[in-house]
């Protein structure tokens, strides 16, 4: 997934990028509110991570404007603040969670993983479609008696489509959602990894189809 870190602390700010992006998903940094603002207008994240306490500003008045503007991306803030009162009131504000530092990153990620499975209406981790079960977490894909270990990159591509089965997903649309801004790669890449989607998904009741001069969606036989 394609996530969006708005923290200040560059040391903190590295290792949160690190660990995230060991799992696969790409992650974008902006050390203020006003590139945070700038990132969400040009991009379409998965998932923002918030800072509170932020160089030019208040990281609950990013969330006000971001919930205001009437948008659904989950954001978890990342507070050094554990009263009750504070996260009760980040909660009312529009946080879908919150972190108090200093942050364990398994934590991290598993809070990461249970915000997406709300969002997108999951309670677990395994996804069934059609004769095909798809283990999130342990990036496999259960076919039969057969078990399928993706990729890193297959592993994000495949979920981008099998998370809006019949959605049709540019290419444009699905390198910003693969790569990061620093990452220099052409469409033509994702070519590739759909190519070897297809060859895993051979025997299954799943197909990924290409729609001339629109892009690629996953369909269920």
């Amino acid at each position: 997934m394609r996530f969006l870190l708005i923290e200040d602390n560059k040391q903190l700010a590295e290792a949160v990028v690190d660990r995230l992006m060991l799992d696969g998903h790409v992650v974008d940094h902006a050390p203020d509110i006003q590139t945070g603002h700038d990132f969400t207008a040009t991009t379409a994240y998965d998932l923002i991570l918030l800072d509170i306490m932020l160089p030019d500003g208040d990281g609950r008045s990013f969330l006000a404007q971001h919930r205001k503007q009437e948008e659904s991306t989950p954001v978890i803030v990342l507070t050094a603040r554990s009263e009750v009162a504070d996260r009760v009131g980040l909660l009312d504000l529009g946080a879908d969670d919150y972190m108090v530092k200093p942050i364990d990153f398994s934590e991290l990620e598993a809070r990461c993983r249970a915000v997406m499975r709300r969002r997108g209406g999951a309670a677990q981790n395994l996804l069934t479609l059609g004769n095909l079960h798809f283990d999130s977490l342990s990036g496999t894909l259960k076919l039969a008696d057969r078990d399928i270990q993706l990729r890193t990159r297959e592993l994000r591509l495949f979920e981008v489509l099998a998370n809006a089965p019949g959605q049709v997903f540019s290419k444009s649309t699905l390198v910003d959602r693969l790569f990061s801004y620093d990452e220099d790669v052409t469409e033509n890449a994702i070519e590739v990894y759909i190519g070897r989607l297809r060859r895993h998904l051979e025997a299954s009741t799943v197909m990924i189809t290409t729609i001339r001069g629109l892009g690629y969606k996953l369909e269920i036989e």
